[in-house]
């Protein structure tokens, strides 16, 4: 399936694998290149150097295209982990919470594209004057920091706003082949994913994640600041739930993640071998689009059936439309 993110980034698919603090690890970044999609790799919560073999483990595995996600909005120098993206063969810069300013042509002049992660018009619209090359619409479903504006009036008006001058993506709520499908209708040239591949093999997550998505139903999750200070769509639980009843005790941005940490309910960049993870407590981000998951499935396989999918829905909706 050919679009403009097609061609631009090098792929087969226009499917991007989010890339998810804590679990958008080599394995799940690889197996969604090597399936033709994009594989982004969520760097936000690691070291530099875990950063850096992490994008090395990448291409020992797989000769495709990939992306690397920082939060811009993290305190610190950029700089050093955006050259070390450069130096280890990334060929897209993804940037959440911000917008890079200070790296945008240190990336351009490495051949390097920047993605801006937008959820207002607004964001877009300062993202592509700065120099992104290209805009993430992502509406409030999805899973992990998001807005307040629901991907279906998101993705069109931002198309319209800068469509013109730089490629849009689709993100929040999409789980299959059917809201790949939409977001072509709505205007964008592909979608970007992360809940849905959270429950796959390859993911990386702390005991009970991927149980608790399969056992979420679509309004199982709530957007919190209890686990960064910044509004973030999780599970809901007890831990959700306290900060509910008590918003004087929340700590702005990155306090609050000192806060969750010491509290033990925030272990994002742990494994299946993490100790002490209660699921009532834990940090589970998690988009609207939880209740359609049933099962794991291998992350190619994903990228392959989303792909499937959208062909059948267009399919169908050719077949019902009578000029």
């Amino acid at each position: 399936m050919r679009t403009p993110l097609t061609d631009m980034l090098g792929i087969e698919h226009p499917v991007m694998l989010a890339g998810m603090g804590g679990v958008s690890y080599s394995a799940l970044v690889a197996a969604v290149s090597e399936a033709g999609g994009f594989g982004c790799l969520g760097a936000s919560t690691m070291p530099h150097d875990q950063m850096v073999e992490e994008m090395r483990a990448v291409r020992r595995i797989t000769d495709r295209p990939f992306g690397v996600d920082l939060l811009t909005a993290m305190p610190g120098d950029m700089t050093p982990r955006v050259q070390a993206l450069i130096d280890e063969g990334a060929s897209v810069f993804v940037a959440g919470l911000g917008v890079p300013t200070e790296v945008v042509r240190m990336c351009h002049e490495n051949g390097v594209l920047v993605v801006s992660m937008c959820g207002k018009v607004s964001h877009a619209i300062r993202a592509v004057d700065a120099g992104c090359d290209l805009v993430v619409a992502q509406g409030t479903e999805a899973g992990g920091h998001t807005g307040q504006v629901a991907t279906l009036p998101l993705v069109p008006q931002m198309v319209d706003a800068v469509g013109t001058r730089v490629p849009v993506v689709a993100a929040g709520g999409i789980f299959d082949g059917r809201g790949l499908a939409a977001a072509l209708c709505l205007g964008a040239v592909g979608v970007w994913v992360g809940t849905r591949f959270i429950a796959t093999p390859e993911a990386r997550a702390v005991p009970g994640y991927k149980e608790r998505l399969i056992a979420t139903g679509e309004d199982g999750t709530v957007v919190t600041r209890a686990y960064t200070g910044k509004t973030l769509r999780a599970v809901r639980n007890s831990y959700t739930d306290q900060f509910e009843r008590h918003p004087e005790n929340l700590q702005p941005f990155p306090a609050q993640v000192l806060q969750a940490t010491s509290d033990g309910a925030f272990h994002l960049g742990g494994d299946e071998s993490t100790p002490d993870i209660d699921i009532e407590r834990e940090c589970y981000p998690a988009g609207q689009g939880t209740g359609a998951i049933k099962d794991l499935i291998p992350a190619g396989d994903l990228v392959r059936r989303f792909v499937e999918e959208a062909e059948s829905a267009l399919a169908r909706v050719r077949g019902a439309i009578r000029l």
